[in-house]
């Protein structure tokens, strides 16, 4: 039941980040945003499907983020050392996901690729250490 809990706050603190540096950069319909999440499996046709794809979106993105959520908890019976000191596992944490989500995930999905920013990278790795990494750390504890 923790490890739920703890994936439902990540992945709503993720999802509410998300949308508003959505909003920030200029984007009007914060749907779209869940849409390209939804394109990661789907491909184009999530543009084309009304509101069921804008909810396979957000499922996707609550499943990615209490995925990273659940491998966190595995971790510190193996490294115990991530107990010891949480702010600095939260901190590599972070960029941890964002390093295999933006090399990884993200390339290999069906979702469009999007050009580099160094900006929106330290944006969203900042974003990845608050809303994935901080209550994996402290709360997997």
């Amino acid at each position: 039941m923790h490890l739920l809990l703890t994936g439902l706050l990540a992945g709503a603190l993720d999802a509410i980040a998300a949308v508003v540096l959505f909003l920030a950069r200029g984007n009007k319909d914060p749907r779209m945003l869940f849409r390209y999440i939804a394109s990661a499996v789907y491909g184009k046709r999530a543009f084309a499907g009304e509101g069921f794809m804008v909810l396979m979106g957000l499922l996707l993105h609550f499943l990615i983020a209490m995925s990273w959520i659940a491998v966190y908890f595995y971790l510190p019976g193996n490294i115990p050392w991530l107990n010891l000191h949480p702010l600095p596992a939260a901190i590599g944490y972070g960029i941890f996901v964002w390093i295999i989500m933006n090399l990884v995930v993200v390339p290999y999905s069906r979702a469009a690729p999007r050009p580099f920013s160094w900006l929106f990278a330290v944006i969203n790795v900042v974003i990845l250490i608050g809303c994935i990494g901080l209550p994996a750390a402290y709360l997997a504890r």
